[in-house]
């Protein structure tokens, strides 16, 4: 049980940023396409993703090659782990669009013949480089928790926490 709760701690931080991202992109997407008539993903949509991008952080960070330069300036690390999550949203944001048609056409090849002819292209490609930006904004600032501690890029961010009392009242 300690390990399972050990496991979702780790997946909380990518998940809660990936839900507030995606949240962004479906919002800058409502605004794209408004007055179009095109569907917009649901709330749950957003969190299935969420769930599914952190969990795969989190599975990418067991990889041994996820650390490829580890010799190298962060940016590096942070550059390489980008290309890798950027591919894995890309791959989402088609199944979500592909998932959209097929609930239309009923069969996976139409869907897919659908959503190659009638995606307006130059939305899906506005909302990867947004996505794109948001995942290397994420990596480099999980590259610099890793390697100066989340508590010390805490303390740049948020100012010296208040130190730790075991036991109210302790005196």
């Amino acid at each position: 049980m300690a390990k399972i709760k050990h496991e979702m701690l780790k997946m909380l931080p990518p998940t809660i940023f990936f839900f507030v991202m995606l949240n962004i992109v479906l919002l800058i997407r409502a605004l794209l396409t408004r007055g179009t008539g095109l569907s917009l993903p649901t709330f749950a949509t957003v969190l299935i993703s969420a769930l599914i991008l952190g969990k795969a952080v989190l599975l990418a960070n067991m990889l041994p090659f996820i650390n490829r330069f580890p010799e190298k300036p962060l940016i590096w690390n942070a550059a390489w782990k980008t290309v890798i999550y950027t591919i894995v949203a890309t791959f989402i944001h088609y199944l979500e669009r592909l998932h959209e048609s097929w609930k239309d056409t009923h069969t996976l090849a139409a869907a897919n013949h659908d959503v190659l002819t009638n995606t307006v292209w130059s939305h899906f490609l506005a909302i990867q480089i947004l996505l794109l930006v948001l995942i290397f904004n994420y990596c480099v600032f999980a590259e610099l928790a890793r390697v100066i501690g989340i508590e010390r890029l805490r303390a740049m961010f948020l100012g010296p926490m208040p130190p730790k009392s075991s036991v109210v009242g302790d005196a």
